[in-house]
């Protein structure tokens, strides 16, 4: 037998914890190594994604070196390992520091246990009971801390806090908004916000759950329950496409809050406040808690098995060439596939889940990333096309942050100076009309230097062009070997997204860069290849409106608020002889156009399965209990299918229905949108972070959050001069009257108005020519 090496990777040291030898990388600290091996090491400042503050002095251990113990005790989050190293967790000098340090922790912390909201999960608790004493030496009063409003999403009790710093370097080195700090020194430090204000951070949940006392706690949860009554069970995010893992946390079937599922391959331990405090949606005053079916004008609750015969009746009244089914994008893969058996069934061809798109000119549907989003951290190089990438998908622009901090450049075309947490590099912003040219001039830059023009860039096209040191740098930094390409959300509803998605396509593959696309739904690339796409002949979204069909079925969707041209949804819907509609909520405007509306299960409250942007499968069981009569989705669409005895809805339970689903290829052309010249201003269009589908609407605490702006028309300050108009003027614009705000990110020629407000939701789609005048 041969000699094994004692150490055989050179980046690896020999050390050895409380008599058990390991091996860990160079550079780690002490509590990374005892950590791997599960040797308990009590902290407060340290944490494995935060920077290394050393401030709370709780893991002090004795370390032995060249055979010689250090005179005094080391901090574990910042002594360094070192080959020969041999660590003491529980000496009894180690342990007598410990003690002493947890001592003077607790001398102004208050005992107000029983009334916290942290009790029972409180890390403080927990390391109290181990090297806390059971009388207090002190008789000193107590220092208070008057507390801050951090707004609707975070509850403070500062008199709690430890100063372990986890919050501010959170902010500062996660978040990237540095709104926490520290003020005034010694016994006097107190952490708050400076000037008082609310968190805006799209993260600012994640402050929770790194506070380690009970001095930062969820606000909308507070006094709810407490920890030991909550269950606990798996889900899934579903309000975009990277589908964080969370737990549920619920009690007798209701959600109380969501809380992170460790996945380092998708969210980390992260989970963005869209994901973490939507849960209050599902409870909104509007849910539908049993079938309904209008009759001489009036809605009346029925049973199941009316609601079905009168789904029936209207579904089979009209021909399948005339009827259209309409998904919305966040729908599970197994109700995708039953409503593409549905639809076959009835004899349509006539489905579609792409309610944002404008442009079908290349059929483009949802396709998994190039890079992964593990991989988006280590980039060297980002292009942003069209992307608010912060408010679109928070945390994989946390991966770019991170990226930033290591060295990469980002670069960006936009149609507004969207509010990045990092500093780009270079950026273009147009108004939407000329986003296209703004992209070209990047291809420009590549065929000068000498990569082949591709047939669909002319000549012409890039003749006006002005080409740029700036565009020069971009395309270089792409050819660093590890970069990528991102099309946002901006870009994808854009009027011409298929130029968009094929001049950065062009870049990405020039330049050797990933072409990573965002899904506009949190299961679009499921929907894709469960087939919920048009058949032969048959029409997508945009055209089911377009040339109105005589019934329609919608599933799941909000409208007009989830439709990129509310007013063309409108008037497609009410001038329809039939509506089936499958919805969890039940709006004025859904009410005055359908003739059944059958209550489903959300997401929390059914089975499902979800694919994210990576193409991960993601499963998720019932987590929470459908209110009332409400059921799955996919088990009213059984049900519906069995009662027309319609092929493929014979299957018992969801196991039967997973082993029949089929991957169905998607058919995507070459098209090219026409380019229309715009005279004037053209509408920014954008999804607000807090309005993005229905359950986040009916979100009390997101509703409240600063992120969610009053709707508004937004001007930069020459060209609201050249309008006439100026702050705060009230301007009427095609049905609507909206205030004026002066927004010094726009370009001129561009107003942005957001969508998804019901005062916005039918107004001219995006790029759309806007006139706008005083009312």
């Amino acid at each position: 037998m041969s000699a094994q090496p004692a150490n055989t990777a050179p980046d690896l040291v020999n050390i050895e914890i409380d008599g058990k030898p390991t091996q860990i990388r160079k550079g780690a600290m002490i509590i990374e190594a005892a950590d791997n091996v599960g040797i308990a090491i009590p902290r407060f400042c340290y944490h494995r994604k935060l920077p290394i503050a050393a401030n709370c002095r709780m893991c002090l251990v004795d370390v032995e070196m060249g055979g010689r113990m250090m005179p005094k005790p080391q901090p574990a989050c910042a002594t360094p390992v070192a080959e020969g190293m041999k660590v003491i967790t529980r000496s009894d000098k180690a342990l007598k520091f410990q003690r002493d340090v947890m001592e003077f922790l607790l001398i102004n912390h208050p005992l107000d246990c029983p009334i916290c909201d942290q009790g029972g999960e409180c890390e403080l608790q927990d390391v109290a009971l181990g090297y806390g004493r059971s009388v207090s030496r002190y008789t000193e009063r107590k220092r208070t801390i008057a507390d801050e409003n951090l707004g609707s999403l975070v509850a403070t009790e500062m008199t709690r806090c430890i100063q372990c710093t986890r919050c501010v370097r959170f902010t500062s080195e996660i978040a990237g908004t540095y709104e926490l700090g520290g003020m005034s020194r010694g016994e006097n430090l107190q952490i708050g916000t400076y000037i008082g204000k609310a968190l805006e951070t799209e993260l600012s949940g994640n402050v929770i759950d790194v506070c380690p006392v009970g001095a930062l706690t969820n606000k909308p949860f507070q006094f709810k329950a407490r920890a030991w009554e909550l269950i606990a069970k798996p889900s899934v995010a579903y309000h975009d496409a990277l589908g964080s893992n969370l737990w549920l946390h619920t009690r007798r079937g209701e959600v109380l809050r969501n809380v992170p599922r460790d996945n380092e391959a998708v969210n980390e331990c992260w989970l963005s406040d869209r994901d973490r405090y939507s849960h209050e949606g599902l409870y909104a005053a509007d849910r539908v808690h049993a079938p309904e079916v209008k009759r001489n004008g009036q809605w009346q609750k029925t049973t199941w098995d009316d609601a079905l015969a009168a789904a029936v009746e209207a579904l089979k009244s009209v021909p399948g060439s005339d009827l259209g089914v309409l998904v919305h994008p966040a729908t599970t893969s197994e109700e995708g596939e039953l409503l593409v058996r549905l639809a076959q069934g009835l004899g349509s061809a006539h489905i579609d889940h792409r309610l944002r798109q404008l442009d079908f000119a290349d059929n483009a549907v949802a396709q998994t990333f190039a890079m992964p989003v593990a991989d988006v951290d280590k980039v060297k190089a980002v292009l942003l096309v069209g992307s608010d990438l912060r408010y679109e998908m928070p945390l994989l622009n946390h991966r770019i942050h991170q990226a930033v901090k290591k060295g990469a450049k980002v670069y960006a075309v936009n149609p507004a100076e969207f509010n990045f947490n990092y500093n780009l590099s270079g950026e273009a912003v147009v108004p939407p009309h000329y986003l296209v040219d703004s992209l070209l001039v990047l291809a420009k830059a590549l065929i000068d230097g000498g990569v082949a023009q591709p047939g669909f860039i002319s000549s012409e096209s890039l003749a006006p062009l002005q080409l740029t040191d700036k565009a020069r740098e971009a395309v270089e930094a792409l050819k660093s070997g590890h970069a990528v390409v991102i099309l946002g959300e901006a870009a994808v509803t854009h009027p011409q997204a298929s130029w968009l998605r094929a001049v950065a396509r062009f870049i990405a593959e020039a330049t050797g860069a990933a072409y990573n696309e965002l899904p506009v739904g949190a299961n679009a690339v499921g929907l894709a290849k469960a087939g919920v796409l048009p058949g032969n002949g048959g029409l997508n979204a945009q055209a089911m409106l377009a040339q109105p069909r005589k019934a329609y079925l919608l599933y799941g969707l909000e409208f007009p608020h989830d439709f990129a041209d509310g007013a063309a949804v409108a008037n497609a819907l009410n001038g329809a002889q039939h509506i089936v509609a499958f919805s969890a909520f039940a709006n004025a405007t859904l009410r005055d156009v359908a003739d059944v509306i059958l209550p489903i299960g959300l997401l929390p409250e059914i089975e499902g399965t979800l694919v994210n942007v990576d193409g991960l499968l993601q499963r998720v069981e019932a987590g929470a209990k459908a209110p009332a009569e409400a059921r799955a989705g996919w088990k009213v669409l059984r049900a519906l299918g069995g009662q027309m005895k319609l092929a493929g809805f014979e299957f018992d339970d969801i196991a039967g229905l997973r082993e029949g689903m089929a991957e169905r290829q998607a058919a995507v052309s070459q098209g090219l949108a026409e380019r229309k010249p715009v005279q004037g201003l053209s509408r920014l269009v954008t999804w607000p972070i807090y309005r993005s589908d229905a359950v986040v609407r009916r979100a009390g605490a997101l509703q409240a959050h600063p992120l969610n702006r009053v709707p508004s028309v937004r001007l930069n300050a020459n060209e609201a001069q050249r309008q006439g108009l100026s702050e705060g003027d009230k301007v009427k614009l095609a049905n609507a009257v909206l205030p004026l705000v002066i927004d010094a990110t726009l370009p001129d020629g561009a107003v942005w108005i957001e969508a998804a407000h019901d005062q916005t939701a039918t107004l001219p789609p995006y790029g759309a020519a806007i006139t706008l005048s005083k009312a």
